[in-house]
């Protein structure tokens, strides 16, 4: 039987509040940080040992950075799910390896391990949360909470319901998730790709297309967006920016422009020849840029500089952090 109304009041304060985070690979250990800063107390199950050990000095290097360096005492982590102590727990986050065999035999374990109360979330960008709990009890619960990387830099959380999810459990998890300084959305179906990431593959689909056609070069396609109408992003999202520059202009413009965009139902060449040969970008040396390791740390350190100086930027319009 269904929970209708699963963690309203446990999620209340992230400081009162006990979250469970499965998987202490890249994304985990970001959700980590989010969570901690919040003081919220925070276990990560990982049970690769090296990855465990490094866990708390990577969490608290990043919660210092941010100057929350409180934050590092709420930390523990556990090599598996019988380390828990399930009875306390208000909050489980899966971040493990993108695949839903793995997930669904994860769900089903917490079902049977965690309090009916307590929200079961999944961070994957893959799968709808209706097809993690396909057959399972308590659906209501269980939902999807998708961050991106890195997720203590990126404020935006999508909070995807499935088909049984509670709406009332939904918005809990919303709030939860302002308090930790997080700026959430509701995604009222598990569509592919949610929200964010169809709006961002919508994007991309003619970027590459143009690509393809030899109209822009990738680093000019790049240069259009960061320093065009991508620029303008960070002070209104499109919705806005009509109203700002007058829907009748857009809509005459639109009408002009959308019976030329790609409405291609397979990726563009320029993509699938290079996810074809080989050329998947920094982790192999080459995409549409070529990387050493040198360039790799170069580039990773101007992006998270920019990414930081974007929150200083945005500051007084992101949630406060509510320990």
């Amino acid at each position: 039987m269904q929970n209708p109304n699963p963690a309203a009041a446990v999620l209340a304060r992230p400081g009162a509040a006990h979250a469970v985070v499965v998987g202490g690979g890249t994304m985990g250990a970001d959700v980590a940080v989010v969570l901690t800063r919040a003081l919220c107390r925070t276990t990560v199950v990982e049970p690769d040992a090296a990855r465990a050990a490094a866990l708390p000095a990577r969490v608290a290097a990043n919660l210092a950075a941010i100057g929350r360096e409180d934050g590092a005492a709420a930390l523990q982590v556990a090599a598996d799910l019988d380390q828990i102590d399930w009875s306390t727990v208000d909050l489980v986050i899966e971040c493990i390896p993108e695949r839903l065999d793995l997930k669904q035999a994860l769900f089903a374990e917490l079902v049977r391990r965690a309090r009916p109360d307590a929200v079961l979330a999944s961070n994957s960008s893959s799968f709808p949360i209706s097809a993690i709990g396909a057959g399972l009890d308590t659906r209501a619960r269980m939902l999807g909470l998708h961050f991106f990387m890195p997720a203590h830099l990126v404020p935006l959380v999508e909070v995807v319901m499935g088909e049984g999810s509670s709406e009332d459990g939904a918005d809990a998890l919303i709030a939860f998730m302002r308090r930790c300084g997080m700026v959430p959305v509701k995604v009222r179906q598990d569509l592919p790709g949610f929200l964010a990431n169809r709006l961002q593959h919508a994007l991309s689909r003619e970027a590459f297309s143009l690509i393809d056609r030899g109209i822009a070069s990738p680093g000019d396609v790049d240069a259009a967006v960061r320093f065009g109408f991508g620029f303008r992003f960070l002070a209104a999202g499109p919705v806005l920016q009509r109203d700002h520059a007058g829907i009748d202009v857009h809509a005459a413009a639109g009408a002009t422009m959308y019976p030329s965009f790609c409405n291609d139902a397979e990726p563009a060449r320029c993509l699938a020849e290079r996810a074809a040969d080989g050329r998947h970008g920094m982790k192999r040396g080459e995409g549409f840029y070529a990387w050493t390791p040198e360039t790799i740390a170069a580039e990773r350190a101007r992006y998270d500089r920019l990414l930081r100086a974007g929150l200083d930027l945005i500051a007084t319009e992101l949630p406060a952090i509510e320990p």
